[in-house]
């Protein structure tokens, strides 16, 4: 007798501790909304992020904070999309800053996740790129319809139509919400003719070859993702602008020019491989495109996919904004004019340099962040190829974990001659605190 009740328990322990296990994965919806087909496939959101990627990179006026908040806002959408077929992930309703209204599913009837899914990021794509050309936008209703198609066998009518129409009022939903954050019409005025920068020792001002005026002034008032509102800028500071020999300053900007003339080949391929510039699908672009490879190749579910690709899209919108706020707070001169007045008049950059204050650094900061929020998923030690600039006749980029990764995109600025050392490395630490404040949310 006492055998056989020690062998129940055993085995309902086993059980119990399965359905822990799994319970991320596979884990029922709760009670009162039927799933029906909760996909384990992540080929919808892998299709859509890429053909973002593409809009990204052919849309006029998606500088990198602006594509970093499409990808925010399209991650969003396909977590809140699929997140009813999720047992015990909750919304992200109340969790992001003036999100308070979203639609839900009818109780007890079928929904067919991947389906809500496909039409959320096709309809928040379509509202997040309006000036996307005829062809692309042709290719966003061929997509739509393509992946409908491949989902529907098997369903009823019925059901695919309340599964598609959900999935639009979510995006409608989004898209009314994320009007409201100060960045709606950010691709449309990169440059503002009403900014007049600061002019000072030390400060920003156009650098060649384009003298251009300055990018995105205003892009740090917009309304973060994730609290507080109000980052704190005065714990991080560059150091005091200083033309003497032997100060902070001098030393930082002499160590760029230095390393401008002794490049390895192998420095020169790394500031190269991570430019990211104009006519490009941007740094975020670049990060979504190594969150989304992994996703593929990891073979996550539907769910899975969902939850890291929106902490990304999170972490990349909240690092853009943080990051400018930085910029235009401290408005430092860049290298290239600091080292033309003070080191050599006739120096280059073997990268262009943007057109907006170098403090700090936009590549350290969206690398920093969502390398940090790839960790926390796949682990300390987890190595990878980044192969997303093959396309443009790059070796992929193999990496033994994500802080060489995070390490050696914020170098590439200083490599590249757009950046001191001290704008890497201070954007590297803002970053790793902006992701733990998105990891601190509950998806």
């Amino acid at each position: 007798m006492e055998t056989t009740t020690l062998k129940r328990c055993c085995v309902y322990l086993l059980l119990i501790t399965g359905m822990i296990a799994c319970k991320k994965e596979v884990a029922p919806p709760p009670p009162e909304v039927t799933t029906e087909s909760f996909s384990n496939s992540c080929a919808v959101p892998v299709s859509w992020f890429k053909l973002e990627q593409k809009l990204i990179k052919e849309s006029p006026g998606f500088a990198p904070p602006v594509a970093a908040r499409a990808i925010a806002y399209t991650g969003i959408a396909l977590h809140e999309a699929v997140v009813w077929g999720i047992y015990g992930v909750p919304t992200l309703k109340g969790q992001l800053d003036g999100l308070t209204t979203l639609p839900t599913p009818e109780s007890g009837k079928r929904y067919i996740w991947a389906i809500a899914a496909n039409s959320a990021m096709a309809d928040i794509i379509r509202y997040l790129f309006p000036n996307a050309s005829p062809a692309n936008l042709q290719l966003i209703d061929q997509q739509e319809s393509n992946d409908l198609t491949s989902l529907s066998d098997g369903y009823t009518q019925a059901d695919i139509d309340r599964s598609t129409a959900f999935g639009k009022q979510i995006a409608a939903a989004i898209y009314q919400w994320s009007a409201a954050d100060g960045g709606k019409d950010g691709y449309l005025n990169n440059f503002p003719t009403d900014y007049t920068p600061p002019v000072g020792p030390g400060l920003w001002v156009p650098t060649p070859p384009g003298f251009q005026r300055a990018m995105l002034p205003y892009w740090g008032n917009n309304r973060l993702l994730v609290k507080p509102d109000q980052p704190d800028l005065t714990r991080i500071l560059p150091p005091p602008y200083s033309t003497d020999t032997t100060s902070a300053f001098y030393q930082s900007a002499n160590g760029v020019y230095k390393i401008s003339k002794t490049l390895t080949p192998e420095q020169n391929t790394i500031a190269k491989y991570w430019a990211d510039g104009s006519n490009t699908f941007t740094p975020p672009g670049h990060l979504i495109g190594i969150a989304v490879q992994l996703v593929s190749e990891q073979h996550l579910s539907l769910g899975q996919a969902a939850s890291l690709l929106a902490k990304v899209g999170i972490g990349l919108n909240d690092a853009g904004i943080i990051c400018w706020k930085y910029k235009y707070k401290y408005n430092v001169l860049r290298p290239v004019t600091y080292i033309r007045n003070r080191i050599d008049t006739g120096w280059n950059s073997l990268i262009g340099t943007p057109p907006f204050p170098a403090y700090t650094s936009g590549h350290a900061t969206f690398s920093s962040a969502v390398g940090h929020i790839l960790e926390d998923y796949f682990g300390h030690s987890f190595a990878f190829t980044d192969k997303q600039k093959i396309p443009d006749g790059f070796t992929p980029r193999y990496f033994d974990n994500f802080n060489a990764m995070i390490d050696e995109a914020a170098i590439s600025r200083v490599y590249g001659g757009i950046h001191y050392d001290f704008d890497s490395e201070n954007g590297k630490q803002t970053g790793k605190e902006l992701a733990d404040h998105v990891l601190s949310l509950r998806y």
